[in-house]
């Protein structure tokens, strides 16, 4: 086991690139970490990492040592998981991580009915609206809300979301209603902007009579929380582009109100990302599929009569 637990050691130091942080992932201290690390040079009679005060970076053995170590891990977590499967009693943590918006809503209240049915699994939930690399991160599961993107993922589409662009009524008596995409751009409305490092210049896309088209806003506030524009949206100090459910409290007591209907959000999916070896996992299985039911019942809940059925429109921003 002590072997196991170096070679787990040496994975997350070598994808997160400091000992530190590997220590924090695996929950011990940075001397232990140093320890479990120096020990598997000794047994391996090599030097994985070249080690300055300010840097730590892998040594050739140290890159040619990684590929093997992912493998063998890989190996007994399956082996594990294939007697969690049989004992019909899965235990271990399950690393999940969400967007803000999402993890706050759903996921978050949720966890603990999940761990009341299976006292075996405790979960690490990380929420940020930033974009999440799974390796690095180590993580099982990833709820994602956006457009997806081509990758080596396993995706499970849990719903398309429709989004709206609204405003506080103080907001529109003070600037006027936009009607479309066009008189957010022409008379520079205060658009209340997502962003964090790394993020894409900011352009909304949105669905016109021509197709979805990418329209170049601006606006005074910018945050990396989603929740915080809604806040700001709430104070009058812009119009936000949220999915439904985030705001649909707000759009049935008319504390904020649709704006540039003409021209709504192209709607993203909620999505469940998994590496396809983790769903061999029982209870990263057993969580995905709680998760997924309980999503799904809360946001037709969440935003009935207020989106779209096929062929038809119900909603009262329609109107």
């Amino acid at each position: 086991m002590a072997y196991v637990r170096n070679l787990r050691m040496f994975v997350r130091v070598y994808e997160l690139g400091s000992m530190s942080a590997a220590a924090r992932d695996l929950r011990t201290s940075p001397a232990v970490a140093s320890s479990r690390i120096s020990d598997l040079e000794r047994h391996l009679g090599v030097r994985l990492f070249n080690r300055t005060t300010r840097a730590l970076q892998p040594t050739e053995n140290g890159h040619l040592f990684y590929r093997g170590a992912r493998k063998v891990l890989e190996a007994i977590d399956e082996a594990e998981a294939a007697i969690a499967g049989v004992t019909e009693k899965p235990r271990g943590s399950v690393f999940v991580s969400a967007p803000l918006g999402v993890g706050r809503r759903f996921i978050a209240p949720a966890v603990p009915a999940f761990k009341d049915n299976n006292p075996g699994i405790d979960v690490r939930l990380r929420m940020s609206d930033r974009a999440i690399d799974m390796t690095a991160e180590g993580l099982d599961l990833s709820f994602h809300l956006g457009l997806l993107e081509d990758s080596n993922l396993k995706v499970r589409v849990i719903a398309e979301c429709e989004r709206v662009l609204c405003a506080a009524p103080a907001y529109v008596a003070r600037r006027g209603m936009p009607e479309d995409g066009e008189a957010l751009v022409r008379d520079r409305h205060d658009c209340l902007n997502l962003r964090f490092p790394g993020a894409r210049e900011f352009r909304w896309t949105l669905i016109t009579g021509d197709g979805p088209r990418r329209f170049q806003i601006t606006g005074p506030f910018e945050s990396d929380d989603g929740d915080v524009l809604t806040a700001w949206a709430l104070d009058g100090r812009g119009i936000v582009m949220k999915p439904i459910f985030e705001v649909a409290e707000h759009l049935r007591s008319g504390a904020l109100v649709p704006v540039a209907r003409k021209t709504p959000p192209v709607p993203v999916n909620l999505a469940c990302l998994s590496p396809h070896r983790r769903l061999k996992d029982p209870k990263v299985q057993l969580f995905a599929d709680f998760m997924i039911a309980h999503i799904k019942a809360q946001l037709a809940e969440a935003t009935r009569g207020l989106v779209s059925s096929p062929g038809r429109s119900n909603s009262r921003m329609a109107k």
